[in-house]
Parts: C-alpha cells; structure tokens; sequence
C-alpha cells in the first residue's frame, strides 16, 4: 500500500481545506477564500483564517493558516493534531488518512526492523509539533502557576508555553489522560529546538503539596534530544547564569532580570550543557542537595578546562524558588548580591532595589 508524509498528507488535506475545517474547526465559518475561527482549538471567534484555495505548496498553499492573535501558523495537519488532542505524528497521520479515505501503509523496512518512523514518540519533530500547537503563556494557567509560586518576572519567558490539553500517560498500560502543561522549548546554542519539557499542571490551583503541578506519579518530563541543550531566557552573552529548573532559574532572573539563564531541566543535562564560545563568566544556580553537588563539580571542571569563570550561587533554603516564595524577593535579592562578582552588581541588579 502507499505511503504518505506529512507533506503529501498536508497536499492532500489542502486539496479538501474547506471540508477539513467544517469537520475539524466546526465553529467556524467560511468567509470568501478563507475559514475563520477563534483558534486551531476550534474555539468560537475570528482571529484564526485558513487558506481555502491556493497553491499545493509554499506560503500561500491552500491550508495553510494564521492566529493573528498568537501568530500561529500552520497547515490542516496542525489542526487535526490539535482539534483532536493528539501529541504524536502518527497519530495525526492516521486521523488524516482515516479523513482521506487513504489505504493504511505496508511498514517500511526500518519499521520491520523495530526503527522509529521520522515523528515519533519522544522525537525532536514530536516536540517541535508541540511546541508550535502550544499557545502564549499569557493569561493562561502556566502564568497563573507562575506567579503562585511567587515569580512575577515573566519578561523574557518565549521559550515557554501553554497547552490546556496535554496528553498523559503514566505507563503503557494505563488509559490516556489530558492535563493542563506548561511547554518549554529546548534549544542549542543556535537556537534550534531539539526538544521540549512539559509540566503538567493542577487545574484547580496551587497547593502546597504540589505547588501548582498536576497531582500525578510523574508531572514533568522531557522529550526529544536533550543532551548539550537547554531552556534559555534572554540572549547570548559573555555572563550567564544556569540552573536545573525552569522554576529556579526564573526565581534567579526574578532579582536579576537582566541576567542571561538557562535551565538543563536535570542535575545531569546541567553538567551537560554546551558553552557558548563567549562565555566567560558562568553563575551555577546549584540546588541544596547530592545531585546539585555532582552537577556542580561536574560543572566547575568542564567549565575551567574551557577557561570560563565559574561561580556558585547557594541558596539559602533547597533551592532558589525556596527562597522567593519563603523567604520573599528582598531576601533573595540580598543573598544573591552577596554571592555575585562586584562588576556584576550594577550590571545585572540595577533594576532591583
């Protein structure tokens, strides 16, 4: 039987753009040459257009569609992943061919052999897809979780964004459940995205025995590859802070917003991190526990053999987050002021009392 990739599929889809909306973004409706609707959800508005006639391929193909709210864009297979709630490729592939009326496809040899088809699960692609159907963090849950835990400096933050329905699995043999996410981009020193994160978060608010994440066995996970990347906040520069969580690292920036940060998202893609050839100056914001020690030391010696400063940034309480929402922002501020070269004082905390 035929195979078909994305863009064939996406070809296809186009041909059909306008029976694609009706069935996918129901709650919208055709206007001319386009179909509006509030969003690639299928929420009820007019701030989404899709392309009903044009070209096959390029800008202007049929299918082809924007937010000008987000400044979204994609192709109909972005809308059927994301009207339907799918995370991996192949299973939007599917539902485009069950709409299509398309032969399922004979493996191909590598999937004979047990390889992994070009989007699967856990893929860079599978993690780019689902970054580009998250939306803004603004206004959402993943804002709201934010500033529960007492970070309130959200400038800087487009590495980070939210999907009201992502798909949870605890393992292969449970059902599928969806959860309100956080989803951050991982990226490389180019800025290519390789992977991403996803915090799935409580619907119901903050509590503190949670503190705003989903109450189930494993609310964060990565995918993609991960190894040498990083969460980054800000740009490039020859002074950079990094840390393990995202949550640390924006309390960090949170009195010291100036300061270039990324987030390795664990203590061992920490001591991973690739160095920017202009780095100079490195802050570790560690976290007070034994595997925050092995990815400091780890840190500090790569770091010197690079001939990059290092300097380690201790919290007072477990870690950084701790010590915003504990002990409050002037605290942290002072503690940090304490532990920072002086050159760094008025450069990075001059927005800060």
């Amino acid at each position: 039987m035929a195979r078909f990739d994305a863009g064939e599929l996406a070809i296809r889809l186009g041909r059909q753009a306008e029976a694609v909306c009706r069935h996918y973004l129901s709650s919208g409706h055709r206007e001319g040459r386009y179909w509006l609707v509030g969003d690639v959800r299928n929420t009820p508005g007019r701030s989404m257009f899709v392309r009903l006639k044009g070209a096959e391929t390029g800008k202007g193909a049929a299918g082809k569609w924007t937010d000008a709210a987000t400044a979204e864009h994609g192709d109909l297979l972005d809308v059927i992943r994301e009207s339907c709630g799918l995370v991996d490729f192949k299973d939007v592939a599917e539902e485009a061919r069950s709409f299509l009326s398309l032969p399922h496809p004979d493996p191909n040899p590598d999937e004979r052999k047990g390889g992994a088809s070009p989007a699967s699960a856990g893929s860079p692609e599978a993690a780019r897809r689902l970054f580009a159907m998250s939306q803004s963090i603004a206004r959402t849950r993943v804002e709201t979780y934010l500033r529960d835990r007492a970070i309130t400096a959200l400038h800087e933050t487009g590495a980070l964004r939210f999907h009201p329905t992502c798909y949870y699995r605890p393992d292969e043999y449970s059902p599928t459940e969806t959860w309100p996410a956080m989803i951050a981009a991982v990226t490389d020193l180019s800025g290519k995205l390789t992977g991403a994160h996803r915090t799935w978060l409580d619907p119901g608010g903050f509590s503190e025995a949670h503190l705003g994440r989903a109450p189930i066995e494993t609310p964060r996970r990565a995918m993609g590859d991960l190894l040498g990347s990083a969460v980054r906040f800000g740009g490039g520069s020859e002074v950079m802070a990094a840390g393990e969580g995202i949550e640390t690292v924006l309390s960090v920036r949170s009195a010291l917003p100036t300061l270039p940060s990324i987030a390795g998202l664990s203590a061992a893609h920490l001591s991973a991190i690739l160095f920017p050839v202009t780095l100079r100056r490195l802050y570790i914001a560690r976290d007070n526990d034994p595997a925050g020690d092995a990815a400091m030391a780890a840190l500090i010696e790569r770091a010197s053999a690079a001939g990059i400063e290092t300097v380690v940034l201790i919290p007072r309480l477990g870690d950084f987050n701790e010590d915003l929402r504990l002990l409050g922002r002037d605290a942290l501020a002072t503690g940090l002021r304490n532990q920072l070269a002086p050159q760094d004082i008025v450069r990075f905390m001059s927005l800060v009392s």
